[in-house]
Order: structure tokens, then C-alpha cells, then sequence
């Protein structure tokens, strides 16, 4: 296994639960006010927040999946990388259009963004060899 993709893997494990623990963590309203982001308790701002969720899911969802598939899960896994990543920059471009620099959000959105590309180039670059009895 090429040793991007497998670097990937730990990553996306560890992202896709993180994600999944994130929305546990904002629907039971665990988010300390002094942590949130700015304007947290604005309702636009917080449906703003909730309009990430299905994003969310789906790419842990399929991040997930391809961490479980015994077969060949090189699309699955681009679908949820692209997902992640895109996640990643609809938060950092909002964050930047807001003029909000703070640390404690743009990391790990920066995080979502970057950490699939390497691993995304190597799945559009590298085609799976043909199974057994295909041309």
C-alpha cells in the first residue's frame, strides 16, 4: 500500500470519529461559550453550523466505510476525502469572509481541507490494477 494512502487511513479514522464525537458534543450543548465561535448563540450562525452535518456524516460515513471494505475502496475513498476537504474550505472560507482568525476554529477546518489532497492527488494519479481475467 503506497505509504501516503496508508498515512490517509490513520487520518481519516481518527477525523471521521472525531466529526461523528463533534456533533454528539454540539447537540448535547457541551460547547463552553468561551470556546464556541464567535456569535455562537446567533441563530443564523448556529443554523449556519447545523448546515454542516449532513456534509459531516457523509464524509465520516464513507471514511468509515472505506475503513471497513475488504475490497477495493479506492472510490469510496475519494468520495469521502472530497467531502472532507470540502467541508474543510466551506469553514475556512466562511471564517475568512467573517474576518474571524481564531486558531481554535481555523486548525482543524485547515486540517479538513489539507490533510486529504496529498492522498486524493496519489488516487487520480494511480490507477487499481485489473482484476484477474479483465482487460
Amino acid at each position: 500500500m503506497n505509504r501516503i494512502l496508508g498515512a490517509t487511513k490513520i487520518a481519516m479514522l481518527i477525523t471521521d470519529v472525531a466529526l461523528l464525537l463533534y456533533w454528539v458534543v454540539v447537540f448535547a450543548g457541551l460547547i463552553p461559550p468561551e470556546l464556541a465561535y464567535q456569535d455562537y448563540t446567533n441563530p443564523i450562525l448556529t443554523d449556519w453550523n447545523a448546515s454542516f452535518v449532513l456534509l459531516d456524516l457523509a464524509a465520516s460515513l464513507t471514511g468509515l466505510a472505506t475503513l471497513c471494505a475488504t475490497s477495493s475502496a479506492r472510490p469510496l475513498m475519494t468520495v469521502s476525502l472530497t467531502l472532507t476537504s470540502t467541508a474543510g474550505l466551506q469553514a475556512v472560507a466562511f471564517w475568512a469572509l467573517r474576518g474571524d482568525f481564531t486558531l481554535a476554529w481555523w486548525l482543524p477546518n485547515l486540517f479538513l481541507l489539507l490533510f486529504p489532497l496529498p492522498a486524493l492527488v496519489v488516487l487520480m494519479r494511480t490507477t487499481p490494477a485489473p482484476a484477474p481475467g479483465r482487460p
